[in-house]
């Protein structure tokens, strides 16, 4: 069996919540949605949240950048839905 890392994952999961950034988090990733400086500034902090307690961190990070765009989170699912129900 792996390592648990469900506890590291919670501090940084934690530090998205207070940032008051849309997000959403499944089993696998937390997406965190808005302007660039900010979100990049909540990452910093999410990854030092872990790194102050665990031996390494591993980040997978993933940019959509689309000036205009806001909801995104919850517009893309919207949409998928909206295909299936047709």
């Amino acid at each position: 069996m792996g390592e648990e890392v469900g506890e590291y994952v919670a501090d940084a999961v934690r530090v998205v919540r207070e940032s008051g950034l849309p997000h959403r988090t499944d089993a696998m990733f937390t997406s965190v949605e808005g302007e660039w400086d900010e979100v990049m500034d909540v990452v910093k902090r999410a990854v030092a949240a872990v790194e102050a307690r665990a031996p390494r961190v591993s980040l997978v990070l993933k940019a959509d950048i689309r000036p205009g765009v806001t909801d995104g989170l919850t517009s893309k699912v919207e949409t998928v839905e909206r295909h299936l129900g047709a």
